[in-house]
């Protein structure tokens, strides 16, 4: 199969919709899949990372100046209008032929899917908001809704394919292979993970570390942020004096998730890495996409979900802290749930749709 995926990153989009293409990428690629990335102002350090991965990129042009954007909520992400960014992509793969154009943007919807359909064999969008019109033949979307099967209604052609649910969670080999080893936590707490996401603008980091610090308990600590994080120098002070392990754009998270006994974390892609290993989570919406998920989680006891990021303070995040701490029976509670959620071979099934689908 040859394959094109259309996906930015930045520190407004964040990274999450470039790593969830990446792992689902790197799965095809060991089926002997040619992959090819599309993106506009990719970080350098993403765009190095699909060298390393031997992954092609193609970089569309940053000369446009913005014409007319459109009224989705998140249009701005895209920098130019849905018709020249369409018009862009079908000029990068001229010549070759695709079997599927996978696009994972939230700016993007039927307008420019309708122009792109001509040039490749099937569409596949990766969505989590269902609120704009898809012409596609695969729709994932691999978040946890009590409404999750009649979320776009109406927003897909009758034929398309609804792969929804955690069942199809976009997760690394890594986490299958470490599921098989790690248990039900017990409860007692020696070792915490920090991980708000790989951008962090409002440095959530820095307030879970300052409420660890505070309580004090005697944790191993580890942290983790993005290459792309804006205070990334100041983390690493702040952890060197506090004794705290600070990773920076690290392969190794599924290990990290597993050697923790409780983390302290934003939601997106991390919840569902988090549930294959059971790592219980207090949990913060920082983006409003975040919060139904967040919700979700936390009603059938999968996380505590302590509130959007205008709602969270350092004092919250110390009191909620210090009374989970106090209650390791909650802790093994919540790390069952999780647990019992995702199996981590979501990628294998998302990728067998796909073939069984041309």
């Amino acid at each position: 199969m040859n394959i094109a995926f259309r996906v930015d990153a930045s520190s407004q989009i964040g990274t999450g919709h470039f790593m969830r293409c990446l792992t689902l990428a790197s799965e095809l690629k060991k089926q002997n899949a040619d992959i090819c990335f599309i993106s506009r102002n990719l970080p350098l350090h993403l765009s190095e990372m699909l060298r390393v991965k031997e992954v092609k990129h193609i970089p569309l042009s940053d000369n446009h100046i913005a014409d007319s954007i459109d009224e989705l909520a998140h249009a701005s992400w895209l920098g130019v209008s849905q018709y020249q960014d369409a018009k862009d992509t079908v000029k990068s793969i001229s010549g070759q032929i695709y079997d599927w154009m996978v696009i994972d943007h939230y700016a993007l919807d039927v307008r420019w899917e309708s122009i792109v359909r001509p040039n490749v064999k099937k569409i596949m969008v990766i969505d989590d908001l269902a609120d704009r019109q898809h012409d596609c033949d695969i729709l994932l979307d691999q978040n946890y809704y009590a409404d999750m099967q009649l979320r776009y209604n109406g927003k897909v052609p009758a034929h398309c394919q609804l792969l929804l649910g955690p069942n199809y969670a976009l997760l690394r080999e890594e986490f299958r292979s470490l599921r098989e080893k790690v248990k039900v936590r017990n409860g007692e707490v020696k070792k915490v993970l920090v991980f708000f996401g790989g951008v962090d603008v409002n440095n959530y980091t820095f307030r879970a570390i300052e409420a660890l610090a505070e309580i004090d308990a005697g944790f191993q600590v580890d942290v983790v942020i993005g290459a792309q994080h804006p205070f990334k120098e100041f983390l690493e002070n702040v952890c060197a004096k506090y004794g705290y392990v600070c990773y920076v754009q690290t392969p190794h998270m599924a290990k990290l998730m597993a050697d923790a006994d409780l983390a302290l974390g934003a939601g997106g892609s991390a919840s569902w890495e988090r549930c294959c290993l059971g790592l219980p989570c207090l949990l913060v919406a920082l983006a409003d996409n975040q919060i139904s998920i967040a919700k979700e989680l936390s009603a059938v006891n999968a996380c505590i979900y302590m509130g959007n990021n205008s709602e969270v303070s350092l004092l919250n995040l110390k009191k909620c802290l210090t009374q989970l701490l106090a209650n390791q029976a909650l802790i093994q509670n919540i790390s069952k749930n999780a647990f019992s959620i995702v199996d981590g071979l979501g990628v294998l099934r998302v990728g067998n749709k796909m073939r069984v689908c041309l």
